[in-house]
């Protein structure tokens, strides 16, 4: 990345992860992971008992994008990233270049939808879920939510 993208990265309080090596885990651990995991219960159940208790009593997805609702130039941004997966996020994220606001706001907007993916909302999906779309619409408020 370069250090204009790292700067904007610090700005949104996720400095931190750029010290994080890239994690492999290979898809079916996830899957496996997934598949155990009681929500009712908050425990991974595993052939060796509970291994985890989690804390999931809270609305793990209060909100999703309601397409409907959202302006048109939103509706763009929806369209623009429906569908895409962990790797074309990368992709587009080190091509997109900063110079002017509309693509540093586009380079935050895709690093955010990475970030959710890669660490914070991972799923076994290898696509953006409308869970993920949520705060790219509300980009004046991820900058407090990175530091809570």
């Amino acid at each position: 990345m370069s250090e204009e993208k790292k700067t904007i990265v610090r700005d949104l309080g996720f400095g931190g992860l750029m010290h994080i090596p890239p994690l492999r885990v290979h898809h079916q651990v996830l899957r496996e992971l997934a598949n155990n995991f009681k929500l009712g219960e908050n425990r991974l159940k595993t052939g060796y008992g509970d291994a985890l208790g989690i804390n999931a009593t809270a609305d793990l997805f209060p909100q999703k994008v309601n397409y409907k609702k959202l302006s048109e130039d939103d509706k763009e941004i929806f369209r623009r990233f429906q569908g895409k997966t962990l790797k074309s996020l990368t992709d587009e994220m080190m091509d997109i270049g900063v110079g002017n606001e509309e693509d540093r706001l586009m380079f935050k907007r895709i690093f955010i939808l990475y970030i959710q993916m890669a660490f914070l909302l991972p799923t076994t999906i290898n696509k953006i879920s409308p869970v993920h779309l949520v705060p790219i619409f509300e980009m004046d408020t991820v900058h407090t939510l990175a530091q809570h």
